[in-house]
């Protein structure tokens, strides 16, 4: 079962993380690719360097960051394939985000767990779209 792991929060502008949680986060990456359940790894610019592109009422609409709700965002992600939801949790559990708070701050780190869905998981798919959707994954 493949889940993602959503790191959520936004830096402020610019700002780079400590070495200390880059080392953190290192050693966490090797664990994941050691028990050889880490399929992806990867961290995300602040969100004033995004857009978000919104569809209501019939248009689109193009909205830049930055966003103010920063514990609704993502600041990274992993993707990983393990056994059962609990094992994910497990990982997820062993994530240094709370290196990311500096001391005194009344902030809260949040790993989000949520499962991604194969194609075979999707009962109104079609035989050519399962098959698009696994060379899509496969990277092909």
């Amino acid at each position: 079962m493949r889940f993602m792991l959503m790191l959520k929060g936004d830096p402020p502008p610019g700002a780079m993380p400590p070495p200390d949680l880059v080392q953190a986060m290192h050693e966490y990456d090797v664990e994941l690719e050691k028990a050889g359940v880490l399929l992806a790894a990867e961290g995300l610019y602040d969100s004033s360097q995004g857009a978000r592109v919104i569809y209501a009422k019939g248009a689109r609409t193009v909205v830049d960051g930055p966003f103010t709700e920063a514990k609704e965002l993502i600041a990274g992600f992993y993707l990983i394939d393990v056994k059962s939801p609990e094992e994910a949790i497990e990982w997820a559990r062993r994530c240094p985000v709370d290196r990311a708070i500096p001391p005194g701050a009344d902030w809260e780190a949040v790993v989000e767990v949520r499962r991604v869905a194969d194609p075979a998981d999707i009962p109104t798919i079609n035989e050519e779209q399962a098959a698009q959707a696994e060379k899509f994954r496969m990277g092909r």
